[in-house]
This record gives structure tokens, C-alpha cells and sequence, in this order.
């Protein structure tokens, strides 16, 4: 495992984690013929079988702060997210299949608590068929999430995750397709405080 030590790098200067052009330093934890890169974009698309994978970074984040950036572009009914250092996490992307709403930026927490919280005013900056911007800032377990340019959500979870990969998401059981691009991080700070 290699671990990105952004401490290490000078706080605000972005790393990119897609180079355009294959899928090196990803990885998908199944099925990874889910995943492609066309036209500079990764892309995350269903089979036959509607079968689910998370693509993961290779690469682990280790710091207490940092920003996740990237552009997505759906047509709406899909069910993605991104998970931040662990597969309990996650900021949501399309449609929730246990709500059957969209719930794009708000927090899903998979041990039991479902979504402790949900992103504000989604509906008047997401845009289907077009290119959206998101933006996660993290702070130990608070994440506060911008989508083109909004803020959408300010949230605290319970975790406690020291650190762990960047993961994207396609969802078994539902036939969709997400396309992702300009997916970079950025630090913030040094790590946490100790105690």
C-alpha cells in the first residue's frame, strides 16, 4: 500500500489522481471491466449483469485535511458517490435506493444510520447532462461538501478514520452510467492533533 503523505506536500497544492488517459493508480474491488477511460473521462457503467464495483485509489490519504475535487456528469437516474478513506463513508451522487430520491451530497453512513444528514438547495445547482463540479473538503470526520460552486452540506460523522483510499462508486441493481474527470486532492493541513 502506498499512502499519500500530504504533509509532505506544500498546503494547496493540488495532486491529480486521474491522468486522463488509463486508470493507473486505481483499483476496483470487483468486476473492473465496470470501468474505462474515453475521452479523458473515467467512466463507471453497469453490465449486463447490473453488477456494482468501487474503483479505489491505490494511493491512501493519511492527513487530517484535505479537499477532494472533482466533475461528474449523469443523466440523473444513478446511484454513485465517493468514499472518503473507507467504504463506510460516503458523499452520495444520484438517486439513494433506499429514499428513491435524489440525495446528491448528502452523507451516507453504511453501518446502520443511513443518512445522518441531508445536503440543502441540491435541486436548484444540479445539473443532469452537464458537467457538475464537486467539491469535499475534509476535516477529520466533518466534510463539508460544494457542488458547482455552493455549499450543499456542513456535517460531523461519528467516525474516526485515520485514513484509507478514495473510492468511486457504481451501484449493483441499477443500470447507470457516470462519467468523471479533473479528480485531483489537495491538502490542507498537517495531521490531526494528537490527544
Amino acid at each position: 500500500m502506498v499512502v499519500i503523505s500530504l504533509s509532505s506536500l506544500r498546503a494547496g497544492e493540488a495532486i491529480a489522481l486521474f491522468d486522463g488517459k488509463s486508470l493507473q493508480g486505481w483499483k476496483a474491488n470487483q468486476d473492473a471491466a465496470i470501468w474505462s477511460v474515453r475521452d479523458g473521462c473515467l467512466i463507471g457503467e453497469n453490465n449486463a449483469r447490473m453488477s456494482g464495483s468501487i474503483l479505489w485509489t491505490e494511493q491512501h490519504v493519511a492527513d487530517y485535511a484535505f479537499v477532494f475535487e472533482t466533475e461528474f456528469l449523469f443523466d440523473g437516474n444513478i446511484d454513485s458517490g465517493i468514499f472518503l478513506r473507507e467504504e463506510n463513508e460516503q458523499i452520495q451522487i444520484g438517486i439513494s435506493r433506499s429514499l428513491q430520491r435524489d440525495m446528491t451530497g448528502s452523507p451516507y453512513i453504511a453501518d446502520k444510520r443511513g443518512y445522518p444528514a441531508e445536503a440543502k438547495e441540491v435541486a436548484a445547482v444540479l445539473k443532469k447532462n452537464a458537467w457538475n463540479q464537486l467539491r469535499i473538503e475534509v476535516h477529520g470526520a466533518r466534510y463539508q461538501v460544494a457542488l458547482n460552486g455552493k455549499s450543499v452540506l456542513d456535517f460531523t460523522s461519528e467516525g474516526k478514520i485515520a485514513r484509507g483510499p478514495i473510492g468511486l462508486q457504481v451501484h449493483p441493481g441499477v443500470a447507470m452510467k457516470i462519467a468523471f474527470r479533473q479528480l485531483k486532492l489537495t491538502p490542507l493541513s498537517a495531521r490531526a492533533p494528537q490527544n
